[in-house]
């Protein structure tokens, strides 16, 4: 299969193309031919892109769903550098959140800006579960406090801290998803060394996105950890077989705007 189409009206013959290829496998063009892929190279491609998006003239197309080209508007998505410093600054972890449903159609379209996160070798192996109804948050928050009661007098790194949340929720406080109205899992492939980095990757694309769409986050710790070993919590999210939980998000409305920006430690840099 041709890995890519090249308009020969429109190739300058930059060589950009050929330069920013992770793979290095576009041939550059000279003044008779223009870039391609040679066959016996075409296994190698990533299907990243860089080569299609990198070309001034636009007249490239990777043959990767070629009827979903999209082009870039002239100025789209830059952001002057002092907005970008106050939207990073302002961001912060939602422990607050109102009873009202973040309707799926907002959250399908911040997961998919998520689904452009970086992924090693352009592997994209995160996939999602949304738990959007908050009765079944609740009781996933049940279940992790179960798990909890399972660390007190192990040695679990967390035994002699669980019980304090123990008594907590059981006494109707909800210290595990803050009363948030939903849950979100990435779950990536067993056995796959980079994928738990990428869903990383991935949910900090979701967390630093959802602000803008008026949706509030806090990384659930508590819950991520009781996914990956806790049967009756991995029964209940129904992962597909050969995939496992890689982290969760507790996400929703914020009951409480942000009017500043907190202090933090004073930057430290080695330069060398």
């Amino acid at each position: 299969m041709t890995t890519i189409f090249v308009d020969q009206d429109l190739c300058t013959r930059c060589g950009i193309c050929s330069v920013v290829c992770p793979v290095a496998i576009v041939t550059p063009a000279d003044e008779n031919t223009l870039p391609l892929v040679k066959e016996d190279a075409a296994g190698r491609c990533i299907q990243c892109g860089h080569c299609e998006v990198s070309c001034p003239s636009r007249a490239l197309l990777l043959n990767v769903r070629p009827d979903e080209k999209e082009s870039l508007p002239t100025g789209a998505g830059m952001i002057p550098p002092e907005e970008m410093a106050y939207y990073l600054r302002r961001r912060r972890s939602v422990r607050h959140f109102t009873s009202d449903l973040v309707p799926k159609a907002k959250i399908e379209q911040v997961l998919d800006i998520a689904r452009y996160a970086a992924s090693g070798g352009n592997g994209q192996p995160v996939q999602w579960i949304v738990i959007h109804d908050p009765a079944k948050v609740k009781k996933i928050a049940g279940l992790t406090a179960e798990w909890m009661k399972s660390l007190v007098n192990t040695v679990h790194p967390m035994s002699g801290y669980v019980p304090g949340l123990i008594k907590s929720w059981e006494s109707g406080n909800d210290v595990i998803c803050r009363g948030a109205p939903h849950l979100l899992f990435a779950h990536i492939p067993e056995g796959n060394p980079v994928a738990s980095t990428d869903a990383i990757i991935a949910l900090t694309h979701f967390d630093i996105a959802a602000p803008a769409f008026g949706i509030g986050t806090c990384w659930a710790g508590f819950v991520a950890m009781a996914a990956t070993t806790y049967a009756p919590l991995q029964k209940e999210l129904g992962l597909p077989a050969g995939r496992k939980s890689a982290y969760t998000m507790m996400f929703g409305h914020p009951q409480y705007r942000i009017h500043g920006i907190p202090r933090r430690k004073p930057l430290e840099v080695t330069w060398q």
